[in-house]
């Protein structure tokens, strides 16, 4: 299978989440939590999932990819400071992501994507609540800590789904299966 061909899926999924996320963060669901939080976590299963089954220069090829129709697909469906505070957040925490999985590519299963996932969910709510909402009177501080916990829970929760489909990827690829 080319590598043009195996990077549509993972950047599909990409452009999705940003842009579900994008479109969803513009509604609140108290002074904690908006419906995005619970959609973006999912972006830091998908730069996973493709550095363990791909390697990291795919993952960083998802990521560029997938960051610039997230951003294009934002500019259409949210306001144009969250799609640029988004574009930011995204590409720098997902950049670091991918470098943090890397390093630890080698240590027990769990903890790349654990760890990843929480170091580039704390750049990726700094940089994001503080450039789409600091100064609009909105309780973006709030919204940020919130948005930071449902990460932190999903970082935790999507470990299993991550074991799931790399042992179904490398049973597929040892029984010859594309």
């Amino acid at each position: 299978m080319n590598i043009k061909r195996r990077a549509v899926l993972p950047v599909t999924a990409m452009a999705v989440v940003v842009v579900s996320s994008n479109y969803l963060v513009q509604f609140p669901i108290n002074d904690w939590l908006t419906w995005g939080a619970f959609t973006y976590p999912a972006a830091f299963l998908v730069t996973d999932l493709t550095n363990r089954l791909v390697g990291p220069r795919m993952a960083r090829g998802v990521a560029m990819v997938g960051f610039a129709l997230a951003v294009v697909l934002s500019l259409w469906l949210a306001d144009p400071r969250i799609a640029v505070a988004s574009g930011s957040a995204f590409l720098c925490s997902q950049l670091l992501d991918i470098t943090v999985f890397n390093r630890l590519r080698q240590r027990v299963w769990w903890l790349p994507p654990l760890v990843a996932s929480t170091v580039a969910s704390v750049l990726d709510t700094t940089v994001f609540f503080s450039l789409a909402f600091a100064g609009t009177g909105l309780p973006w501080l709030t919204w940020a800590l919130g948005d930071l916990a449902v990460k932190l829970a999903f970082a935790v929760l999507l470990v299993a789904p991550f074991r799931a489909v790399v042992s179904l990827a490398e049973t597929r690829r040892l029984a010859g299966v594309r």
